[in-house]
């Protein structure tokens, strides 16, 4: 998203009262500018729409999910290697009492607080916008899709929350002096459900199919509702946990009313009903036998969907753009590059994804191939990898792999001058040097390496996703966007429903058009289980490092399954040429457990306690 408002609402009145009217002795005073004077003028509305959009992520400047500490790293994906206790989701130790991350700034898109009061900001938007006075059409007009830009807003941050929460407390009015703030309730999970789409199709009514770059579309509102229709899909509030809690589970109307509503909401967007989008690059079957070369047209394709700088290409729905110029950046490529190259290696991918990704033909990469029941170790000589590349376990491997996941003897960026002259062809080093005589020496992005130790990763991976390798993040701001709703979610979303509705082929054939964009064969079955399998495999690989998985697996229910320990990769490079891949499950470099009660966020106590009314979600 544009950043609509970059300066403070009181900078815009400063600026107001300066610039706008034709007698700049006839101004009021900087102070007289209140809530009433905002809504006298249609730039000053504007304004204050902006600083809604600015609040949209529950903080200015932090907006939605390109932050320091990943949501992805609350997953089975990556791993936070400087605040890993912050992730009290993946310790089973969230509570009311401590959210960690999902409690403060680092995830306030999520947070309860922060964004409540982004929603009371649009709520005094909403009340007051038709108090503009309009002197022309063309301000009519503008009103008219202001107002629905906030429903827009508002409805995004109450779907952020509904799939944290579930049910919430409905505010569509300003507060009142004097209110009752002890009547209020939260509302069921179905009447959240139905607020929420209301506010979408008001939204939908109103908003043009183009707007300037960030602020919300058709399309933007359409993809909302598609994300949370798809929701609504799942185990969770299908009665897979407390069935009986109309707060977080449906008690009324059926799974398969909510599929099909699922599915629509989808094929409107597919069908062109809401704009016109597409996946970035060829969506025919790929070539066979792919040569390194083809790969890597396909792994750079999919790299840029997220290296966007300005205008936007067909994928992209709606997101954010980080441009110097309107003083909107981050710093992605230092929170996440290696430390090899000063940067801070955060949000390392973990091994078991890491093995999710498939080999260049579509088949599942298996790391015992070579010796059947040995899920650790992978170990050959000079002669072998030069008879089999693939033996090396990063070898052949699908085209995503490439574009997502840093791992050793991966081509990065040229080295600082520091380390240029130890590797001179910028090649990521998480493995270690074994002379003939024994002695050791660590890679330049390992912790023992020689530049850097408190931000290396810790067990063998950096991401690569998200980043822009055109970046040198020790020294630039990234300019990259963050793109929110993108084509391939749509396709998915649909795919998922027409899978579970049992129309497999149907699903098949979009999920399939994701994989061929990807590089990847057609999944072929009419089996429903071996669908739904591939379906969810697709969901994780596709929007890997994304944040997408968290909701995911609570979703689906299989947290569970799925949260598991963290161990280290350990690679030897011996003097002989010979190569060591080894899975150390011997320590334990990030210990997890997953909570049932967990599925589902904590009002925090703080919140309780301002509105002891309220009943908290079930276990808590």
């Amino acid at each position: 998203m544009k950043k609509i408002l970059g300066y403070s609402i009181m900078f815009l009145m400063l600026l107001f009262a300066s610039s706008s009217c034709d007698d700049v002795l006839d101004q009021k005073a900087v102070d007289a500018f209140n809530e009433e004077s905002v809504f006298e003028d249609i730039n000053l509305a504007k304004a204050y729409l902006g600083n809604c959009y600015d609040f949209i992520g529950g903080d200015k400047n932090q907006l939605l999910g390109m932050r320091e500490d990943l949501l992805a790293s609350a997953t089975d994906e990556c791993l936070c290697i400087h605040r890993p206790n912050g992730y009290k989701f993946v310790k089973g130790t969230l509570s009311p009492d401590d959210l960690g991350h999902f409690g403060n700034w680092r995830f306030s898109w999520i947070n309860w607080e922060k964004l409540y009061s982004n929603i009371k900001n649009v709520n005094v938007f909403l009340a007051n916008i038709d108090q503009v006075p309009a002197t022309t059409s063309q301000d009519q007009a503008l009103i008219a899709k202001y107002k629905a830009e906030a429903y827009f807003i508002r409805a995004f941050d109450y779907m952020n929350m509904m799939r944290s929460y579930g049910g919430l407390i409905l505010i569509e009015e300003p507060f009142e002096l004097g209110q009752d703030f002890l009547s209020i309730q939260r509302s069921s999970l179905e009447a959240t459900v139905d607020f929420i789409l209301a506010d979408i199709d008001k939204a939908l009514a109103g908003l043009p199919v183009e707007n300037e770059q960030g602020r919300a579309t058709k399309g933007a509102a359409a993809a909302l509702k598609s994300r949370l229709l798809s929701f609504c899909t799942g185990e969770l509030v299908n009665g897979g946990y407390a069935a009986s809690n109309e707060l977080v589970s449906f008690q009324g109307g059926t799974r398969q009313a909510r599929l099909q509503a699922a599915k629509d909401a989808a094929k409107a967007i597919i069908d062109g009903n809401y704009g016109s989008f597409g996946l970035t690059g060829a969506t025919d079957d790929p070539p066979a036998n792919m040569t390194e070369e083809e790969v890597m047209v396909y792994a750079d394709n999919f790299y840029s969907i997220f290296t966007q700088k300005g205008e936007w290409n067909e994928e992209v729905i709606w997101g954010i753009n980080y441009l110097q110029a309107q003083g909107n950046t981050v710093n992605t490529n230092k929170w996440y590059g290696p430390n090899g190259y000063h940067n801070w290696g955060n949000n390392n991918p973990l091994e078991p994804v890491v093995r999710k990704f498939e080999m260049k033909d579509g088949t599942p990469f298996d790391w015992d191939k070579y010796n059947p029941g040995d899920e650790y170790v992978r170990e050959f000589t000079a002669a072998e990898l030069a008879e089999d590349p693939e033996r090396n376990p990063y070898v052949g491997r699908e085209p995503r792999f490439y574009a997502s996941v840093l791992f050793d003897g991966a081509k990065w960026q040229a080295r600082p001058s520091d380390a240029a002259g130890i590797d001179p062809l910028g090649i990521i080093q998480t493995g270690y040097y074994i002379a003939a005589d024994g002695s050791e020496t660590a890679g330049l992005d390992t912790r023992q390496g020689l530049i850097e130790s408190w931000n290396g990763t810790k067990n063998g991976y950096y991401i690569k996703k998200l980043t822009d390798i055109s970046s040198v993040g020790q020294y630039f701001n990234n300019e990259n966007a963050w793109i929110e709703f993108r084509y391939a979610e749509v396709l998915l979303d649909y795919a998922e429903a027409c899978i579970e509705l049992g129309e497999v082929q149907e699903g098949l054939d979009a999920l399939n058009m994701v994989r061929n964009r990807a590089g990847l064969p057609d999944r072929v079955t009419d089996d429903q289980a071996q669908a739904r399998e591939w379906y969810r495999h697709e969901r994780q690989i596709e929007f890997f490092g994304e944040g997408d998985r968290w909701y995911m697996i609570r979703k689906w229910m299989i947290a569970d399954e799925v949260i598991k320990d963290v161990h280290s990769m350990k690679i030897s490079h011996y003097a002989d040429g010979s190569k060591k891949w080894h899975y150390d499950t011997s320590a334990t470099v990030d210990g997890r457990s997953f909570n049932e009660n967990n599925y589902w966020l904590p009002i925090s106590r703080t919140e309780m306690n301002k509105a002891p009314q309220l009943t908290n979600n079930p276990g808590y």
